[in-house]
């Protein structure tokens, strides 16, 4: 039973995970969540917290796709060696050998000369995981590729292996609204990470044209109320290890429902498409912020802008997955003569791929902010739109900006203001 608690109680190095581009805005997250921030890497942030402590990050953070509670590091040149390593480990302290939740999935990156395929990697880490608790209990866990139980993460550059448990399971970017995602949906910590980069304070109004499948709204509803994005879901990777404590996760769940907040924010989602609308305004109802949301059909240009003040932001095709690039210019002019004529006094955003597209809008960009959408590089382009003469917007707060500096009067974040100096931190999902 020691050994158990062990794990539950011992401060650990905890990484998360994310996409690239989003770890300013993931670590400004973990700060304000109460954790600390020990570096940020390409796609990762790394903190410092026990195993119970998993439970409110997976919770609570918009912009993280895994939290993974760091277990071992241990050489290996081959893998007789990794083999070796990982059967050395007290899994049986923290994987259960019988019922519901005896069942194991391996994931892993790999990047050393000895290993061409990385499925080798998972069979083999796998079989040192079960031969372990075989020794142990005279019976190994079911185990498979699908995340429906405990999950260990193993990472192997040259000769050095750190192993985890994945927390998380499923992604979370997987939040459990979306039932409807229609063509190249934007992923939800994406959604949530471009949000965060506007600045917008979830006081003013928040409009989305081009809305789809609605997550840009939906997220933006989420963040105004404050409600944490994983309440949604019901399973975790950390509820299927041994030690997990059942009443004090319905405690921290109890009080992330509590810490929700009112908001008079006005958030403005519509589409030309009454289909995407139909499922954007599905998908916000099953996330509960349907009545935050005004829907409309209609094209984008004829979207109601209510008021100056707020933030507009679109994410209007590539032209790369969604459509041919080359009849998509006059839809760029048009966003441009949307922003001028529609939206004066607000700050406008365009999400984009397609660096050349962007030029078409014929506005001159105040910020950019680089994303990826998968592997593909992206921008966040900011504008201010004024209203007569220039003054300052109430949607993006000046102060607050999410604890960041930088992009004066854009609300765009582009260094933690007091962050320590960045330390480089291994992302275990990339080579």
């Amino acid at each position: 039973m020691r050994a158990v608690m062990t794990f539950w109680t011992r401060e650990n190095k905890i990484l998360i995970t994310c996409p690239k581009g989003i770890p300013p805005w993931l670590a400004a997250e973990v700060r304000a969540i109460g954790f600390p921030v020990v570096a940020e890497g390409e796609a990762a942030v790394e903190t410092l917290g026990t195993l119970a402590d998993t439970m409110s990050l997976n919770l609570r953070l918009r912009t993280g796709h895994r939290v993974l509670y760091h277990v071992a590091d241990f050489p290996a040149g081959d893998p007789e060696d990794l083999y070796r390593g990982l059967r050395a480990l007290p899994w049986e302290a923290v994987l259960h050998e019988r019922g519901e939740h005896a069942h194991l999935s391996v994931t892993s990156t790999a990047d050393t000369p000895s290993i061409k395929d990385i499925r080798f990697v998972n069979r083999k880490a796998k079989d040192a995981i079960v031969d372990r608790m075989q020794d142990r209990y005279g019976r190994r866990p079911d185990s498979g590729p699908d995340r429906v139980g405990a999950v260990v993460h193993v990472f192997w550059k040259g000769s050095a292996v750190s192993v985890y448990l994945d927390t998380s399971g499923e992604p979370l970017s997987r939040r459990g609204y979306r039932k409807i995602p229609l063509t190249a949906p934007m992923q939800e910590t994406l959604a949530a990470a471009v949000i965060l980069a506007t600045g917008w304070n979830g006081r003013s109004c928040f409009v989305n044209p081009m809305c789809g499948s609605g997550t840009l709204a939906i997220e933006a509803a989420l963040i105004a109320e404050g409600k944490a994005p994983g309440l949604l879901r019901t399973d975790y990777g950390f509820i299927h290890l041994r030690g997990f404590d059942p009443e004090a996760w319905r405690t921290i769940r109890l009080q992330a429902r509590a810490a929700r907040k009112e908001s008079a924010a006005r958030i403005v989602a519509t589409d030309i498409d009454p289909r995407a609308v139909a499922a954007a305004r599905r998908n916000a109802r099953t996330a509960g912020v349907e009545e935050r949301i005004e829907f409309a059909v209609c094209p984008f240009a004829e979207t109601a802008v209510p008021g100056s003040g707020g933030v507009v932001v679109l994410n209007p095709p590539y032209g790369e997955r969604t459509g041919e690039a080359s009849t998509l210019g006059a839809v760029y002019r048009e966003i441009g003569d949307f922003f001028k004529k529609r939206c004066g006094g607000s700050a406008g955003f365009i999400f984009t791929g397609n660096a050349g597209l962007a030029k078409q809008v014929g506005l001159r960009t105040q910020r950019r902010v680089p994303f990826f959408n998968g592997e593909l590089e992206c921008r966040l382009l900011a504008y201010e739109l004024y209203e007569g003469t220039r003054r300052s917007r109430g949607g993006v707060d000046e102060g607050r900006r999410n604890g960041v500096k930088g992009g004066q009067g854009t609300g765009l974040r582009t260094e933690p203001v007091g962050a320590p100096q960045r330390q480089r931190v291994r992302d275990p999902e990339r080579h």
